[in-house]
């Protein structure tokens, strides 16, 4: 299992901070279309979940991309791991990829409409699709999240990403639960030579989840919370993210298998 939603990139700052206003569909549905690409080299220290005698840590290439076009939003990556196929990695022996999509139809941009009210600047049909990165190789939970999304204006923050989805897990083919998740990307500090300084970051919450799933029992609600302070330059960017989970993937916290801490993340991207 992986993260909900990886490092934000400059391609998705820009999304989420270029305007505090609602979106103009009326006359062309494609003027606001953009697209990115980056591959980020990061090492996660005490990644959860994991068992408590495993390997610390382990190194991993991520692609990671977005954009818009028309109708469409989209932020998606994939992820290899232990490129080093190191015996010390905590990814040893274990599924080598993940993959994560997510995409949005923006319902302003369906209807013709602004939809916007309030704080609320755009909304969205929204999906997330997870797939692979089990714990064990023949253990791949697949998932699906289907709901309503929205892009909204917040006080220092700026624009922010805020979606709630119904659960359903494709692996069990069964509906398990709720989730809302959030993202934002702020830049607080500007270099004389233009790069800057962000914090950048996640929630993704779930809950009303049942108390066993595949006759395993597990935690009815969880979640994580990403913190991360990024430089960023036209072409690259490096930092630094710490993760808090509890319960996180509806996997309760025991003495065998630990779902509740702290992990740590490095990151040094590239940006085409």
């Amino acid at each position: 299992m992986k993260k909900i939603l990886s490092t934000l990139s400059i391609g998705s700052a820009l999304a989420l901070s270029s305007t505090v206003f609602a979106v103009d569909y009326s006359d062309d549905i494609h003027k606001n279309d953009y697209k990115w690409l980056q591959f980020n080299l990061m090492y996660a220290y005490e990644e959860l979940p994991r068992s408590p005698d495993a390997h610390s840590g382990h190194d991993y290439l991520e692609m990671e991309f977005g954009g818009r076009s028309g109708i469409f939003d989209l932020y998606g990556y994939i992820d290899i791991f232990d490129l080093t196929e190191s015996s010390a990695s905590d990814k040893d022996g274990k599924p080598k990829m993940f993959m994560k999509f997510a995409p949005r139809v923006s319902l302003d941009a369906v209807t013709g409409k602004d939809l916007s009210f309030g704080s609320v600047q755009e909304l969205y049909f929204a999906t997330l699709f997870n797939w692979g990165g089990g714990t064990e190789a023949d253990f791949e939970p697949n998932n699906s999240f289907w709901g309503i999304g929205s892009d909204i204006n917040v006080p220092w923050f700026g624009k922010v990403g805020l979606n709630f989805y119904g659960h359903y897990n494709i692996t069990a083919k069964d509906w398990n639960g709720y989730q809302i998740s959030t993202n934002w990307f702020k830049p607080f500090y500007t270099l004389d030579n233009g790069s800057f300084v962000a914090y950048q970051g996640y929630i993704d919450y779930q809950f009303g989840a049942g108390s066993s799933f595949q006759g395993n029992s597990q935690a009815s609600h969880g979640g994580v919370m990403f913190n991360g302070f990024y430089w960023h330059s036209d072409r690259y960017s490096v930092g630094y993210g710490f993760k808090l989970y509890n319960d996180v993937y509806l996997i309760e916290d025991t003495n065998a298998f630990e779902s509740t801490g702290i992990s740590h993340y490095v990151a040094a991207t590239y940006k085409f």
